[in-house]
């Protein structure tokens, strides 16, 4: 069940974002570049890139290599595929699991969480301030730019403590940084809650 989870959670974080979505769209038409894909959606080259690779992880998308330059394509036989293997009604019936309460991560913020919203304080059990960390670098849009201000300012919203929380985002790869400009990676992107390896879904 696992692994059913993982791979229905994986298709609906490729799916639950504009940009992978027109992408999408704009592959169903032709064959396009990076170049291309990153100019026609707004966005800078590394980033179409990031969503392009978590499309290819699924079988949507596929790319060859023509000299110096990565050529993108539609794969219009997988979401067929992909809807009869994980999208049946009994596949989707196994997500349920056994009935109970269970630590989500949205549980394990909101017991940090004061009246006003803030965080009362960062937890120091490296799971759980994880999941905070995770619930902090959503609050910025993944294919925008961010001077190390901006980031600031959004994160004191939360909490006090930007600088420390900046220098995790970096340090788990939820965010990169270069000349004090910042933006947040893909979630395929960042290292597990240990720091060891990417997080795998």
């Amino acid at each position: 069940m696992a692994d059913q989870n993982a791979k229905l959670l994986a298709f609906f974080k490729a799916l639950a974002n504009e940009s992978r979505l027109r992408l999408l769209g704009f592959l169903a038409q032709r064959e396009h570049s990076v170049q291309e894909l990153a100019e026609a959606i707004g966005v800078t080259e590394p980033t179409a890139s990031h969503h392009l690779a978590m499309l290819r992880e699924l079988g949507l998308v596929s790319r060859r290599t023509e000299g110096n330059t990565h050529w993108y394509a539609f794969v219009p036989t997988a979401l067929p595929a992909m809807a009869s293997q994980i999208l049946s009604a009994e596949g989707v019936a196994k997500l349920a699991g056994p009935a109970g309460p269970r630590g989500s991560a949205e549980s394990i913020v909101e017991n940090f969480l004061g009246a006003d919203g803030k965080l009362t304080n960062l937890p120091a059990q490296r799971k759980k301030r994880y999941a905070v960390l995770s619930w902090l670098v959503r609050k910025f849009d993944e294919d925008r730019r961010y001077t190390e201000k901006e980031i600031n300012e959004g994160l004191q919203k939360y909490h006090w403590d930007s600088a420390t929380i900046r220098r995790e985002f970096i340090g788990y790869g939820m965010m990169a940084r270069e000349k004090g400009v910042y933006w947040r990676l893909s979630d395929f992107d960042w290292l597990s809650a240990d720091g060891k390896e990417p997080v795998s879904y």
